[in-house]
């Protein structure tokens, strides 16, 4: 017995693969990017971080804008993305896509991550906050 299908349904079946496999790739890659720095890292340590350090400004719910953007869904977004949200000049032009590495960078140092940014944020010197910090902010989605 011999099985035939015509060429649009090849076709879609073909689209159909590729789009699982970019979700599939998509998410083993986030998995990569969040693995190094959060390996040790406490996300409930980091909600804490989060409640005294960011939270003024941030909120963690999706197309919530408090001062500062939502950081729900942070990884994986490029900076100055989110489209409610009077970014500077400076994050607009940036190249940064937020990732463990990214973050790291920017929250040790705002202001030296992205030169000419508005957020008023020192930053936070002590490592394993930020890597706490990092683990929770993972957890948005």
């Amino acid at each position: 017995m011999r099985f035939t299908i015509g060429r649009a349904q090849a076709w879609r079946a073909c689209l159909a693969l590729a789009r699982a496999a970019r979700r599939i790739s998509a998410a083993a890659s986030l998995a990569v990017l969040i693995a190094p720095a959060t390996a040790s890292a406490d996300a409930k340590a980091g909600a804490v971080v989060f409640t005294h350090k960011c939270a003024e400004c941030h909120s963690t719910r999706r197309g919530k804008i408090v001062t500062g953007p939502s950081l729900a869904g942070l990884f994986g977004r490029k900076a100055g993305s989110v489209s409610d949200f009077p970014y500077s000049a400076a994050v607009k032009a940036s190249a940064l896509v937020w990732n463990a590495d990214t973050l790291d960078t920017f929250i040790a140092q705002p202001r030296k991550t992205i030169r000419g940014i508005t957020m008023t944020s020192p930053g936070i010197a002590d490592a394993a906050q930020r890597a706490d910090l990092i683990a929770y902010l993972a957890t948005l989605k």
